[in-house]
């Protein structure tokens, strides 16, 4: 089961184009979080309990006390996770 149309398409497009971006990995997965919540509520795309599994897990990874920076494990996790949700879209 997948959601279709351009909208979807377009939505999975700006996902890939934003985790795909050069800058820093944490930030670009907040924004591509930002951008899949978006298509979500607009029912763009379909909510499925392994992207929320997969996003769950980003949070851990992106999860930080207030001053503290973000690199290393955190980046290379987000990054790893990202791909991963970006496959499932596939699928969603």
């Amino acid at each position: 089961m997948s959601t279709e149309g351009q909208a979807a398409q377009a939505a999975r497009d700006e996902f890939r184009a934003i985790i795909g971006q050069k800058g820093h990995a944490v930030d670009n997965a907040r924004q591509a979080v930002s951008r899949l919540e978006r298509a979500f509520a607009e029912g763009t795309l379909e909510r499925r309990p392994e992207i929320d599994r997969a996003l769950g897990d980003l949070n851990v990874a992106l999860d930080q006390e207030e001053g503290q920076k973000l690199g290393g494990k955190s980046a290379e996790a987000s990054r790893f996770i990202l791909r991963a949700i970006a496959r499932m879209l596939d699928e969603a």
